[in-house]
């Protein structure tokens, strides 16, 4: 998982072995045992080498491709939770995985909103009404030179 993931992210970047352990602060050699599976890096180095990809370290050392689509690494605060099927009355099952992350419990209300270029997005309807409040808000107020 690491070296794939640690080539894959090299590679879309166009850097080299060495771009790469110049960045971090090792020598190719070590770079290129890492892209190998002889080694692996220190937890230090290991950062260091997600924030160079701007991927968290669990990503980085754990994302398994074959499980996600055959995609690879997504960047820090990006998520793929996988395929899921829509029900006879269009309903589907938000994986374990994403209700965690977004604290969606049993009886949350979700907003689902479309857009028919980009696609769907769901949110917690908590979260829409403060964000539609905070635009009402903003557009009702007066300028401050009047």
């Amino acid at each position: 998982m690491f070296s794939e993931n640690l080539i894959h992210l090299r590679k879309a970047r166009r850097l080299t072995q060495e771009a790469v352990a110049e960045k971090v602060g090792v020598t190719r050699q070590a770079v290129a045992k890492w892209e190998s599976g002889d080694s692996m890096p220190d937890l230090e180095t290991g950062q260091k080498l997600a924030q160079l990809f701007d991927v968290s370290l669990d990503m980085l050392v754990s994302f398994e491709s074959e499980t996600n689509m055959n995609l690879y690494t997504p960047p820090k605060g990006k998520h793929l939770f996988g395929i899921v099927s829509v029900g006879d009355k269009g309903q589907i099952i938000i994986p374990a995985r994403a209700r965690k992350i977004f604290d969606i419990s049993p009886g949350d209300q979700l907003v689902v909103l479309g857009d028919e270029g980009q696609g769907l997005a769901i949110m917690k309807a908590s979260g829409f009404m403060n964000l539609a409040n905070a635009i009402r808000q903003q557009m009702t107020a007066k300028p401050d030179d009047e």
